[in-house]
């Protein structure tokens, strides 16, 4: 098994089985935006059942599109518009998906999203299965700018709004979701809801760099604090620590520092993982702004995706230290949506202040 084999097995995102290179070739334009197609595309399913060997749960994802306009340079999903590849090479005037930037310059919106995700949810309630993790956003950021005026998220979470007993996690770095105050509060008051804001790094010049069309990190931050005035538990992520620009204890500590003064529930930092389809992007980004790391990176990420095991184990006992230091509980890798995390925050913490310390 070859490492982008390996990758693939390991990590929990997985393709729509059936009928996705038809589903392109017959997806419509809707909309355009700057350097970037949106089309519509008739999907059979939105929950795709997802399964982590390496951390250890099961749960199921929704991706509202597919692609992501955001453009961060680091991206592990660009791979999975390979699968909308035709076997025998791209038809005259076709993008070709095998390359790594058509994930940002090509992105398709899922239609009917939230009729289908009532029968799928219809059809969990009668296994017994409506208790099952739910993730949203694990390949494609939910509020993207596109969302603005398409609201296929805001469709997905109308329908999530009207049930009990679920269990929600969602990973955003789009400021646009406070938006959706009002679905998520009915959301966490009726279930249990984890909301993940990606902030890589608090400087507003790499992070413009790094995730070029993404909100500044300065705004995300003050979303973190509008969503815990609001009630809805959520933590940063700090997310991927960057070898070499990143990965210092000067840089998580600041990064922990900010979220713990905007009220983060939680809070989790993971080195960074290259797959083979996010290399050359990352890679070429890595060149134009930190030259002097190119050797470092080649020999380091040459024949694997995932950092040593021995500086993983060092980041992850920095970042124990770092969140013990600043009161935020580190989130748990082997849980989807940081049960733990919602389990131990008091129900007057939730309520209280943003600023409002929750772990001594």
């Amino acid at each position: 098994m070859n490492g982008e084999e390996k990758a693939k097995t390991l990590f929990p995102i997985l393709p729509e089985t059936t009928g996705m290179v038809r589903m392109a070739a017959h997806a419509e334009h809707v909309d355009d935006g700057h350097d970037v197609e949106f089309c519509g595309m008739k999907v059979s399913g939105i929950l795709n059942r997802s399964v982590s060997k390496r951390m250890h749960w099961m749960a199921w994802s929704i991706n509202p599109y597919r692609g992501c306009e955001f453009g961060c340079r680091y991206c592990y999903a660009r791979y999975t518009h390979e699968f909308l590849a035709p076997k025998d090479g791209p038809a005259e005037g076709q993008p070709n998906f095998h390359d790594p930037e058509v994930f940002e310059r090509k992105i398709f919106v899922k239609e009917n999203a939230a009729w289908l995700l009532e029968q799928e949810l219809r059809r969990l309630e009668k296994q017994g299965h409506i208790t099952d993790e739910i993730a949203l956003g694990t390949a494609t950021d939910p509020w993207q700018p596109i969302e603005r005026r398409q609201k296929v998220t805001r469709s997905l979470l109308e329908v999530l709004a009207r049930r009990s007993g679920i269990r929600l996690g969602i990973v955003t770095k789009s400021t646009l979701i406070v938006r959706d105050l009002d679905l998520l509060q009915e959301i966490a008051r009726k279930s249990v809801l984890v909301v993940h804001l990606t902030i890589t790094t608090p400087d507003v010049e790499l992070a413009r760099k790094l995730e070029p069309r993404a909100p500044r990190p300065d705004l995300r931050l003050a979303t973190v604090q509008k969503l815990r005035q609001a009630g809805i538990i959520v933590g940063v992520l700090n997310s991927p620590l960057l070898p070499g620009i990143t990965d210092t204890m000067t840089a998580i500590d600041r990064m922990a520092k900010l979220a713990a003064d905007h009220g983060a529930c939680f809070f989790s930092a993971n080195p960074l993982f290259l797959k083979p389809c996010s290399r050359p992007t990352y890679l070429s980004f890595i060149r134009e702004h930190f030259p002097d790391l190119e050797p470092e990176y080649a020999r380091q990420f040459q024949d694997r995706d995932f950092a040593d095991k021995a500086y993983a184990a060092r980041l992850s006992a920095m970042v124990t230290a770092i969140c013990r230091k600043h009161g935020l509980n580190k989130r748990a890798m082997d849980s989807l949506l940081s049960q733990e995390t919602a389990q131990k925050i008091p129900a007057a913490a939730v309520r209280g202040p943003a600023q409002q310390r929750l772990f001594g």
